[in-house]
């Protein structure tokens, strides 16, 4: 998305100072994002601006999932005085599962958002991490030290950045697939061979909160290994060559085998099973409680002292009796040994 050079601000009434832009490319582009791009603000910094009623478009406050069409004006309220937001400390207990001066491995439960956004401001991976007194690189507003991010309902491991130099290391690191991130996942039905998922990811043009297979999207590839054919499911392992919102799942819902407990993604979940096997899913799908996807493995060479590190967390407690239910229970060892004894470690 491009548009005219905003207008210098001018003075609006004393409640702030006000920005004009007009859309001038013909593709389509959602309000917030293009508002991030031409006042050179964080997506969060815009979204504010929008939920505030201080962006108009054609003349009429608009929402932050808009799309914007060429020729349409946007006009942008600036408040005057805005206090930076600070990071409330709260003490979230966190398993720290590496750390050093440079950088810590956090292994995030399910059900923590590691930023903050609307919605959760005080409650992150992030204010976790102020409350316990981690030092964390400069970076995005209200996302200090984050490299790389997981879905607030995806567990596992992912490595914040102490040091702005780290963080900057640890980033080109990942866009050079240096770090090596594989994920465990249930998923419905059975994959005939391993396959290399390479489909586009973009914004879903009707819904924000969920990410689509369009043509237009950025290149996305994903790496998905059959580990275990369980039942009516395959635990997979999935290695990403890139890190789209999403990706994993949306990829595996595009081939058919959207992942268990998934339920945005999920593509009709057990009633995908036909057959006397339904009846089994249906028990299954009523033991996860979340998507069964969980970030396993993280493997890099450490940015400063060049070490290796190769970095395991455990199948998740609250995704147990699935894995027990769907593999038998009394074929597994202990949850701590459940994802080796099945074969997952054959690749690290």
């Amino acid at each position: 998305m491009s548009a005219d050079a905003p207008t210098p601000p001018a003075e609006s009434g004393g409640t702030g100072t006000t920005v004009a832009f007009t859309v001038t490319a013909g593709a389509s582009a959602r309000l917030d994002r293009c508002l991030a791009d031409q006042l050179q603000l964080s997506r969060t910094q815009a979204a504010r601006l929008v939920a505030a009623g201080r962006v108009a478009v054609a003349g009429r406050l608009a929402r932050a999932s808009r799309l914007l069409e060429r020729g349409e004006e946007v006009v942008v309220t600036l408040p005057e005085h805005e206090p930076p937001r600070t990071l409330r400390p709260n003490p979230i207990a966190l398993d720290v599962v590496y750390e050093d001066e440079h950088l810590a491995v956090i292994d995030k439960p399910a059900g923590l958002v590691v930023h903050p956004a609307p919605g959760h401001w005080d409650d992150t991976l992030v204010n976790a991490l102020v409350a316990r007194g981690t030092t964390l690189a400069g970076g995005a507003e209200g996302r200090p030290g984050i490299v790389h991010r997981l879905d607030r309902e995806t567990s596992g491991l992912l490595v914040v950045a102490k040091t702005d130099r780290v963080h900057r290391r640890l980033g080109a690191m990942l866009a050079a697939r240096r770090i090596r991130r594989a994920y465990a996942a249930l998923a419905w039905g059975h994959l005939d061979d391993d396959q290399v998922i390479e489909r586009p990811i973009a914004r879903h043009p009707a819904d924000r909160k969920r990410m689509a297979i369009r043509s237009d999207g950025r290149p996305a590839r994903t790496d998905a290994f059959v580990v275990a054919r369980l039942g009516p499911v395959d635990l997979l392992r999935l290695e990403l060559h890139t890190g789209r919102t999403h990706q994993i799942r949306l990829h595996l819902e595009a081939i058919g085998h959207p992942v268990v407990g998934d339920p945005t993604y999920g593509g009709g979940g057990h009633r995908r099973i036909s057959g006397e096997a339904r009846r089994i899913a249906r028990r299954l799908e009523s033991l996860a409680p979340r998507q069964a996807l969980h970030a396993a493995v993280l493997a890099f060479r450490h940015p400063v002292t060049d070490l290796p590190l190769m970095l395991r967390s455990p199948w998740p407690d609250d995704l147990w009796p699935l894995l027990q239910e769907a593999a038998g229970a009394d074929t597994l060892p202990g949850r701590a040994e459940a994802l080796a004894a099945l074969g997952f470690a054959r690749r690290d």
